[in-house]
This record gives C-alpha cells, structure tokens and sequence, in this order.
C-alpha cells in the first residue's frame, strides 16, 4: 500500500501540470501580498483563488489522472491485492500531491506574510478543500467508463459547488424573505464545502459584514469553538462520504 503511495505520489510530483499550478499559486500569492498595502487585502484576494483555483485544478486534474491510469490500475488488479487498498493508496497519493502543490505554492507566501490565526485557517482551509473535491474526483471517474463523461461530471461538481450552489441560496433568501430563515441558512450551508470554507476564512478575516445580513448569524454559530470544530468535521465528512461511496462502487465494478 505505501508503495503503491510512493509511486502514485512521485509521478504526480513530476508532473507539469501539478508544476504550472504549484508555480500559479505562488505567483498570485506573492503577487497579491505585494501588490496590497496590507496583509488581509492580500488574504482576500487569495481567497477566490482558494474558492475557484484550487478545486477545479484538483477536480479535473485527480479524474484525467485516474482515467489516464486505467491500465496501471488493472495492472494493480491483477496482483494479489483487495481494491479497497488499492483505491485507497490511489486516493491517498493524489490528495497528498495536490495538498503539497497548495502548501508549495500559497503556503508559503501564507506563512510568511501573514503568520497569524486568518492565515493557518487559509491554509487548513485550502488543503481540505483540495482533498474534498479529489475525493469528487474519485466518485466522477467511477460513475462512469467513459473519460469524456467523467470530467463532465468532474466540472459539474465544481460548477455546482463553485457558483451555482451560491445562486440557489440567493434566490431562496430573496424568495423567503420575509421569512426568518437565517438560522435555516447555516444548515444549507454545510451543504457546500466551498461555502463552508468561505466562512471560516471571513470570520477569522473579521470580514463578516461581507456574508451580508447573514453574516452576524454565521459569526454567532461558526465564530464559536464549537462551530469551528463543526465546520472542520464537516468538511471532513466531505472527503470521505465521497470517497467511501467509489469505494463500494470500484468493489463492485467489473474492470
């Protein structure tokens, strides 16, 4: 199993795409803090990068890499290991790949110029996000054989999850608003892991007032210790609800 880690990890590492992402990162990292005159402007701005970047490259990247390693795979299968273990090891090397390339590339840059609590929650933020929609990843590829179909589906998740989730809430706020449907919205909210993320992030960038009206309900829930822990267990859910269900579909699946 850690070899079968080793190998995938050290592939993805040499990769070109993995490096141009890794270099992007870092170069609107550095640029975002050198180009503000302080530190939570910058934070600001690498946070869309973190909302929109991060989980499209690791969606799209994580299925054309698993579609491209069908024969490596079955190759793997016809050794004398359970699937389980092998899926698990091809998830484990690309999610660590992909968290390295984010650590690499904003963090950095993170670390360096903003040192603080905002920052560490960027940068837990951002390598949950980027296991969260690897794990999407595997669930896409094993919906369906077809490679084509599978990044289909990979961008519809990102899509959904990226812009039209936030659009969905929208029209319900404003459909409901003579409503008290604030409290409701912090569940709708765990929904999205995006928007999970989002929120932890503003809160610690005290940059509530930018939830709109929302705003001081998540800061009473999510700015809490506890909201905190949930906000991070949901995420975690996230990753591994995904992930367990392509489990159970690659036992079942005849290659």
């Amino acid at each position: 199993m850690n070899r079968i880690i080793k190998i995938v990890l050290l592939d993805i590492l040499k990769n070109k795409i993995v490096l141009s992402y890794t270099f992007v990162l870092a170069l609107l990292s550095w640029g975002s803090f050198g180009l503000e005159d302080n530190s939570a402007k910058g934070l600001l701005t690498i946070l869309n990068v973190i909302l929109f970047t991060v989980p499209l490259v690791s969606i799209l990247f994580s299925t054309i890499y698993i579609y491209n390693s069908s024969e490596f795979i079955e190759l793997l299968l016809s050794q004398p290991l359970r699937r389980k273990k092998i899926w698990i090891s091809l998830f484990a090397g690309l999610s660590i790949a992909m968290i390295l390339a984010f650590l690499l590339g904003a963090g950095i840059p993170l670390v360096i110029n903003a040192p603080d609590a905002s920052g560490v929650m960027m940068l837990l933020s951002g390598c949950l996000i980027s296991a969260v929609f690897v794990s999407l990843a595997f669930l896409s590829c094993i919906l369906t054989r077809d490679k084509a179909k599978g990044i289909g589906v990979a961008i519809m998740f990102w899509m959904y999850f990226a812009i039209l989730f936030d659009a969905l809430v929208l029209f319900l706020l404003f459909q409901f608003a003579e409503y008290p449907i604030e409290e409701a919205m912090v569940g709708v909210t765990a929904l999205s892991p995006i928007d999970l993320a989002r929120i932890q992030i503003l809160l610690h960038l005290d940059q509530s007032a930018m939830m709109g009206y929302t705003g001081a309900i998540f800061k009473d829930f999510f700015g809490t210790t506890i909201g905190l822990i949930i906000s991070f267990f949901l995420l975690i859910l996230w990753i591994a609800i995904p992930f367990f269900i392509s489990v159970r579909k690659f036992n079942k699946k005849d290659l």
